[in-house]
C-alpha cells in the first residue's frame, strides 16, 4: 500500500479494516471508507504476482513437457504465449479499471446488471477501489426456487453473446466468483474486468455464423466456419474434420429448439470429452489466439446453467442476436 499510494496511504481513509474480507485470485479485497464517506471494496495486489508470470509460465511448461502427462496436439507453446498475455492483463488494475468503466457505459440500459463505479483517487496499477456491492454468491443462488434460478442462469448467458456478437468485447473469466446477485434489486452484479478481451469484427462474423449452423444442423457450414476462423487447414483428416464438426454441434444443441432446454438433463462435457483424442491426434494448426480464452468463458457460462438447474429458452436468446446482428463487411 505504501509503494503504491504512498507512505502515508491510511491517511486517504476514514477507515480500513486490515482483515480481509474476500480473497481475488492475485490478491486480497478490504472493506474500507474514503474521506469522503464512501463505502469501498480495496482490491489489493499481492507483491511479485506480476514480476514472476513469465518465469511462473515457463516453469509449468518445462514440467509438462518433461512429464508428458499431456497429450500431443496442445501446442503448448502456443497456449502459453496466450496466457503470458492474459496473466499480464489481469496484474495491471489501471487496464481493468478502464474495461470495468466501459462496460457500465455500453451496458447502463440494461437494468438487470449492476457495474460498481471506480474511485481512481484511491486506486494504482496494484490497487483497484470500487464501491462496495451487495449480493450473494451464486452458489447460494443454486438453492433458491427454479424462477430465480432461471433468471440469474438467462442474464449469464445473454450477457455472453451480448459481449461477443454487439459489444465485441469480453470478460472472459468464468469463475462463478466473478458474479454476485442482489434478490433486493434483482441485479446480476457483474465483478473482476481483469480478463476483459476485444474481437475483432471479423472473427466475430466468422463464428456466429459457426454457431448458427450448428444451431441449425448446418455441418457443412460448421465445416466452412471452423477453416475460415483457423481452427483446421482444411487438409485434415477426414475423422479430424468430422470430430471438429461434431463438437461444434454439440455445443450448439442448447440453441436448435424452440423451447426451454434442461441444463439437468444435458451431456455436453461428456460428448465432447470423447472426441478430444481424435482432435489431439490429428490436429495440424493450433486454435486461433481469441478461442482459448471464449471457449473458457462460453463453457463456463453452460457449466453455471447446469449448476443451477435451469431450464431456459436458449433458441430465442441466439436466434434473436442473430437476427439483429450487423456484419462488419
Amino acid at each position: 500500500m505504501a509503494a503504491e499510494l504512498g507512505e502515508n496511504w491510511q491517511e486517504k481513509f476514514e477507515t480500513f479494516d486490515v482483515k480481509p474480507f474476500a480473497a481475488a485470485s492475485i490478491g486480497q479485497v478490504h472493506q474500507a471508507v474514503t474521506k469522503d464517506g464512501q463505502t469501498v471494496a480495496l482490491k489489493i495486489q499481492y507483491p511479485g504476482v506480476a514480476e514472476s508470470i513469465d518465469s511462473d509460465v515457463d516453469a509449468l511448461l518445462s514440467i509438462l513437457a518433461f512429464s508428458k502427462i499431456l497429450p500431443d496436439g496442445l501446442f503448448l507453446e502456443e497456449a502459453a504465449t496466450v496466457a503470458r498475455k492474459e496473466l499480464s492483463w489481469e496484474v495491471d488494475y489501471y487496464r481493468e479499471a478502464e474495461c470495468a468503466m466501459k462496460f457500465k457505459e455500453l451496458l447502463k440500459d440494461e437494468d438487470e446488471y449492476f457495474i460498481a463505479q471506480y474511485f481512481p483517487e484511491v486506486s494504482s496499477k496494484k490497487v483497484l477501489a470500487t464501491e462496495l456491492i451487495q449480493g450473494v454468491p451464486l452458489d447460494a443462488v443454486a438453492e433458491m426456487d427454479q424462477e430465480t434460478r432461471n433468471k440469474v442462469a438467462h442474464s449469464v448467458l445473454k450477457l455472453c453473446l451480448k459481449e461477443l456478437f454487439e459489444l465485441k468485447l469480453m470478460q472472459t473469466d468464468p469463475n462463478w466468483s466473478n458474479f454476485l446477485y442482489n434478490k433486493e434489486t434483482d441485479q446480476l452484479c457483474l465483478l473482476d474486468f481483469g480478463a476483459t478481451r476485444e474481437y475483432a469484427p471479423n472473427f466475430v462474423d466468422n463464428y456466429i455464423e459457426v454457431i448458427h449452423s450448428a444451431a441449425t444442423g448446418n455441418r457443412e457450414g460448421v465445416s466452412n466456419g471452423l477453416t475460415a476462423l483457423g481452427f483446421q487447414t482444411g487438409y485434415e483428416t477426414q475423422a479430424f474434420i468430422d470430430a471438429n464438426v461434431d463438437a461444434v454441434t454439440i455445443l450448439g444443441e442448447p440453441f436448435r429448439v424452440n423451447e426451454p432446454f434442461d441444463f439437468t438433463q444435458q451431456d455436453i462435457t461428456n460428448k465432447i470429452r470423447d472426441l478430444i483424442p481424435v482432435m489431439m491426434r490429428h490436429r495440424l494448426t493450433p486454435p486461433p489466439e481469441e478461442s482459448y480464452s471464449l471457449h473458457r468463458k462460453l463453457s463456463g457460462a453452460f457449466l453455471l446453467s447446469t449448476k443451477l438447474k435451469a431450464k431456459i429458452n436458449c433458441y430465442d436468446l441466439f436466434h434473436e442476436t442473430y437476427l439483429n446482428y450487423e456484419k462488419s463487411t
